[in-house]
């Protein structure tokens, strides 16, 4: 839950200073913050199927 609320606050914060134009100094305030772990897996190395079915509604 603290994680969450710290991502939440530097996220606002780098809200509050790019909605005044400084966007460089937003981009780099969400850089220095790290980017996300998350618990899912990475989409963009899986294999998709070779004969996937075409669908199509009637």
């Amino acid at each position: 839950m603290k994680r969450l609320l710290e991502r939440f606050e530097t996220s606002m914060m780098a809200a509050a200073f790019a909605e005044e134009g400084e966007f460089e100094t937003a981009r780099q305030i969400l850089k220095e913050s790290g980017p996300r772990k998350t618990s899912r897996p990475d989409l963009s190395t899986r294999q998709k199927p070779q004969n996937r079915t075409e669908l199509r509604a009637e």
